[in-house]
């Protein structure tokens, strides 16, 4: 056996680990950089801020925000709303039932929390519906069911088809005229940024939209919705084409110098906003079409699932370098991946990155 040849790590251009000093730290953006020097999730989540500084920072990167979840539900949607207002989004893909459950805030509504023991049963039948902890009020979604019955009767594209970003664009102005509180869709609206929500029918406005189309026929045929059967029932389909967000979605992507993706959890909001690169590569194979390569150059992601259920929701960013979504690191791609629970360090790394945002320019907060 040869003798091993014992290194100096700084000698090989290996960056040291620092002890983590909180009678250094001033700041979340202090206390957060300081954790990049740490490792495990403290440095992921360091890493992670470094990255979204990096996309902020750049002016000709677009930032696409996924999220899944019960995000809204947990409380989390003001700090989206931040975000949105601060520019540093420039489309958001989301499920149907986060933004449905974040629409409860936005009209002055309100979630409670579970006292472990309860009853499901009662629950159900006090019309009290459990999201793990936390408890929506069936009569919430009954008022978010009224808005949106509203919109879609007072409202309408000027081809008459909605899509789910048609729709959430004209909620959010609803809601910005009724100023009862912030809300994703309204902060959305205020910074024409789109909001797509691709397995649209997987949710509370889905179903509130498939009853409203219901509705509509019945009244245009002047039957009574008592005496009608199942199949008349479902025969009734709202003039709903999710192809329309798809498309502009691309258009999009298609007008960015540089994108970026910032995911809160995984699902369908992530594979949506991340195929478009897969899309535009097949559109040129298959029909000759010279359509820009849609590459995601920065990348982060907070999602505690891990790789090897095989799920995309766990896929690491270097897996995504294979379907032609993402840039490799070689050719300048950032990633930061945080395995954690996002109500817990998403919190404390946007407060980090808007402390750093707010510094004047030229000016770092203390580095200890």
């Amino acid at each position: 056996m040869s003798q091993r040849s014992l290194h100096d790590g700084r000698e090989d251009g290996l960056a040291p680990l620092e002890s983590l000093r909180l009678d250094h730290v001033n700041s979340f953006a202090d206390l957060v950089r300081a954790m990049s020097r740490t490792a495990f999730g403290g440095r992921q989540l360091g890493e992670a801020a470094d990255v979204l500084l990096e996309m902020a920072g750049n002016p000709r990167c677009s930032m696409i925000l996924t999220l899944s979840g019960a995000m809204t539900v947990a409380k989390q949607g003001h700090i989206i709303c931040q975000m949105i207002d601060r520019g540093l989004v420039q489309a958001v893909v989301a499920t149907g039932a986060l933004i449905a459950h974040g629409m409860t805030e936005s009209i002055g509504l309100t979630h409670y929390r579970y006292e472990p023991g309860a009853s499901d049963t009662q629950l159900f039948q006090r019309g009290y519906n459990r999201i793990y902890d936390t408890l929506e009020m069936e009569a919430n979604l009954d008022d978010v069911e009224s808005l949106v019955r509203s919109v879609l009767q007072e409202r309408r594209p000027a081809d008459g088809i909605w899509s789910s970003a048609r729709l959430c664009q004209m909620l959010g102005q609803r809601l910005d005229e009724m100023d009862e509180g912030p809300g994703i869709l309204r902060s959305a609206f205020r910074r024409d940024v789109p909001v797509f929500i691709p397995a649209f029918t997987d949710s509370e406005l889905g179903l509130d939209v498939a009853i409203w189309a219901m509705l509509k026929t019945f009244q245009a045929e002047s039957k009574e919705v008592t005496a009608l059967g199942p199949e008349e029932v479902y025969s009734a389909v709202p003039n709903f084409n999710p192809f329309l967000d798809l498309q502009q979605y691309a258009r999009l992507i298609a007008a960015t110098d540089e994108l970026g993706v910032f995911t809160i959890g995984g699902g369908v909001p992530r594979n949506w906003a991340q195929q478009v690169g897969p899309y535009f590569d097949i559109t040129n194979h298959r029909l000759g079409t010279r359509m820009p390569a849609a590459r995601f150059r920065y990348g982060v992601r907070i999602c505690p699932e891990p790789v090897h259920w095989g799920g995309l929701s766990g896929c690491t960013y270097s897996e995504g370098v294979s379907w032609g979504k993402f840039l490799p690191r070689d050719e300048g791609g950032r990633y930061a991946e945080v395995y954690a629970d996002a109500t817990v360090v998403l919190p404390l790394l946007m407060k980090a990155v808007f402390e750093q945002l707010d510094q004047p320019a030229g000016r770092e907060s203390q580095d200890p």
